[in-house]
């Protein structure tokens, strides 16, 4: 028997190291949870923002230095924004940009027009980006 215990403890085969390693594997799956679960719930209060949804509708080129922006905004009811409106030429350079504040309103989704003017002949406007006030 001295002969298996000498051995046991020489190969790592201690008497405690079963308990040991269910330990570890206990503590390390607590933990495996607690991150995924935190995850979870982080993603999931993420998912309750109000969205803002935008479309371009279309554009019409005025002139040389202007462009007409149709666009519709859906936006939480009673919630104001801002959208950036954009022209661009042929290259794709902007060439127009206006910051345009939209009020609340009692319908979520609204067509609004908009002028532009540019510095030279554009080839599009569209929305850029919208955010809440």
């Amino acid at each position: 028997m001295a002969l298996n215990s000498n051995l046991d403890s020489r190969y790592g085969r201690a008497p405690g190291r079963g308990l040991r390693d269910r330990r570890l594997l206990w503590i390390g799956a607590g933990t495996l949870l607690t991150v995924l679960v935190g995850g979870v719930v982080w993603i999931g209060l993420g998912g309750s923002k109000p969205l803002l949804e935008t479309r371009d509708i279309g554009h019409s080129i005025i002139d040389e230095n202007s462009v007409s922006v149709t666009f519709e905004a859906s936006i939480p009811v009673g919630r104001s924004a801002s959208c950036a409106v954009e022209a661009l030429n042929e290259s794709f350079t902007v060439v127009g940009w206006k910051v345009i504040d939209l009020p609340p309103s009692n319908l979520y989704s609204r067509a609004f027009t908009e002028l532009v003017r540019t510095s030279e002949q554009s080839n599009t406007g569209l929305i850029y980006r919208c955010w809440l006030t």
